[in-house]
Parts: C-alpha cells; structure tokens; sequence
C-alpha cells in the first residue's frame, strides 16, 4: 500500500502493523527546506521496531520516503527514550492501539516529556483512554499507568511506565447512552514553580464549574526535586464522569520554558481548561474526542459482532481514520446523526451526536492460544 506525505504517519503504522500490510510512504516532507522524517516520527519508528519481531524497515537517505513491512508483535519488557518535540502521550496512544494484540503482555518503561501542549498528557490516557480500553478487554487487571517523574517541554525529564494485559479477542462495544454529568475529577501539576501555582490553578477552574455541579475534586500534584524533570511548567486535567460510565476529558498546560507566547498564569490556565471540559460536555458523546479514533480501530478489531458507540462530532484526524482503516481492513462505518423524538426534544443536550456502527472482522490475537 502506498502513501504520500507526513500527515498521519503513526496511524498508517499502527494500521500496518495490526494488518500485517506492507506500506510505503513517499514524499515526506519532500518540498520543505529540512525535509524526510522529524527526529519524533523516526523515535516512532524505533518504538515499533522494539514492540515487533521481524519488521524491516528502510528508511531512504534523504527520510523522504519509507518502507516498512510489519513483523509479530512480541511486547514484552520494553524500555525507550522518547524524543523530546513530542510527548510520551504521543507514543502511549501508538503503544494503546496495538497492547492488546501483543504476544506477552507489555511492561515499557517510556521517558521523555510527559505535559505538552501539543499531545494528550499522560494523565489524560489515564483518565479518559483507560476506562475505554477497558470496556474493550472486559477488566482492568493488569492495566496500569504510573508515573515515576514529571517532565514538562521543552526538555522533559519524565518518566512512567505503562503495563497493559494481552486478549485473544477484543469484546464488542454497545454504548449510545452516555447518560448525566455526575462528578467531576482532575489533577493540577507543577513543577519547578512554587507549590501554591496548583492551588491557584484549582481556585479559578472551580469558580467556573461550581455553577454546574458540586461533586468536584482536584488532585494537587507538585513534584520536588528529582521527580520533577529538567523545565519548569504547570498545568490541568479534568475529567467528568457520567452515570453511565463515560469520561469526557479537557486539559491545558503552561507555555514551555523559552516560547515567543510569553509566560502562563495559572488562573487563566485553570479558567480555560474548565471552558475546555465545558466545550467537551457540550460536543458528548460515549466518548471523548481524543478517543474516537482508538474506539473505531477496537470496534473494527472485535468479534465479528455488531458494535454500536454514540460520539459528539468527529475530529478532522477520525475521519481520515476512518477512511484509513477502509483501506487496511476493508470496513465501513454506517455513521448516522441520532434521531431524537419531539417529546425527548427538551432534554436534549449539546451538540449533534452521531452513532457509529459497524461489525467486527473477527481478529483475534494469534500469538495467543485459544482457552
């Protein structure tokens, strides 16, 4: 299979690898002044070479165009250095996607930047993609997101390691009723600032959500010392929960250390990403809008079984996954808006909502043996 440009480079991967479908992508970055790969997209490159057994990959001298023909996924006990330019979460949400097909179950160790604003951090996996993946493999015994140090941009300094168990097959998904807003939870980080930036951050998201809700708790995180990385930085995740058991998750963070923007005040910080986790609510869905594109893939990947998820609008980077997954695997979504009686009219909140539907292609995991 062939593609060109930069654009989705780790979904192309991701896709190849669970499909077992050579591809080659050309002209990458072929007209720019410092063409071929980034040094974040080759680090990529090296994670899957770790996870797999037997992928060959030929890079051509100028990066501007790569092969790669996917080996077995091995998984196992992995450790790597994540290039700086993006974050750990960048590596975690490629690393999600293809846990649970792996032959041993996966223990990585991942150090690098683990707040940006670019990427979902890793308290934002752990928050909102989890409790998704966990519906998928039917338990979360054996899931686990730990971190050992923060690291903020641009240096980083983090660590924290990711444990994920290995399934045969993937359990299909029925979810279209997300249900109430029933509480909300976050965590405020610092580190290298003074410890009463995370209890500004704190003070000003409340006073915007108080309105709305009163179950509401903020974690403070402030790192000292060795565990807080090389660059100062501070920043919020929050999550609402419903009652049915849906996350919907809205984060900010500082400017990095040295950026043209100019220094953050934690105040505005805090007020933004409660506007943010507004703006999530509003748009709802089953599933937030960072993990539209991992529900799909998990919903393609199940028994060959009909699956049914209810999402806010899709994000640009969906659809092109969608169109994506119909190459390697050949399987349309029906995606339909959700009608909505005249009595039910009233209650209705946010945004248009989608349902996605679709029937698994039955993979199952073949370094597992059937129990």
């Amino acid at each position: 299979m062939s593609f060109e440009g930069c654009n989705y480079f780790r979904q192309r991967l991701i896709l190849s690898t669970l499909s077992g479908k050579t591809v080659r992508i050309k002209k990458i970055r072929s007209k720019e002044d410092d063409p071929g790969l980034k040094d974040f997209e080759a680090s990529f490159i090296r994670l899957l070479d770790k996870l797999t057994n037997g992928s060959n990959i030929v890079v051509n001298e100028t990066g501007t165009s790569i092969l790669y023909q996917p080996g077995l996924l091995v998984g196992g006990k992995i450790e790597h250095e994540c290039n700086t330019q993006r974050s750990i979460g960048y590596y975690l949400e490629g690393l999600t996607c293809l846990a649970p097909f792996t032959k041993k179950p996966i223990h990585a160790v991942l150090k690098g930047v683990t707040n940006d604003q670019i990427d979902p951090s890793v308290d934002m996996i752990k928050l909102s993609t989890f409790p998704v993946l966990k519906r998928f493999l039917g338990t979360d015994e054996g899931l686990e997101l730990k971190i050992v140090r923060r690291g903020a941009a641009p240096e980083g300094g983090g660590e924290v390691t990711f444990s994920c168990p290995c399934r045969q097959k993937l359990r299909p998904l029925q979810f279209t009723d997300p249900g109430k807003i029933k509480r909300i939870r976050g965590v405020a980080w610092a580190v290298r600032v003074a410890p009463v930036v995370t209890n500004r951050i704190v003070d000003s998201a409340r006073s915007v959500l108080n309105k709305f809700i009163p179950d509401i708790y903020i974690y403070t995180d402030h790192y000292k010392g060795s565990q807080s990385g090389k660059s100062p930085g501070f920043g919020l995740t929050l999550v609402a929960e419903t009652i049915n058991g849906a996350f919907l998750c809205a984060e900010n963070s500082s400017n990095p250390k040295g950026s043209d923007k100019g220094p953050s005040v934690p105040e505005d910080i805090g007020k933004e990403t409660a506007k943010l986790l507004l703006e999530e609510i509003y748009k709802g869905g089953c599933v937030d809008s960072t993990n539209q594109s991992m529900t799909a893939l998990f919903m393609i990947l199940g028994q060959q079984d009909v699956s049914k998820v209810q999402t806010g609008p899709l994000t640009p980077y969906t659809i092109q996954f969608l169109r994506h997954v119909y190459s390697f695997f050949d399987v349309m979504f029906k995606i339909e808006p959700q009608q909505v009686s005249e009595e039910d009219e009233d209650l209705r909140t946010g945004g248009e909502k989608l349902i996605l539907t679709c029937v698994g292609v039955g993979y199952s995991n073949i370094s597992k043996a059937v129990s």
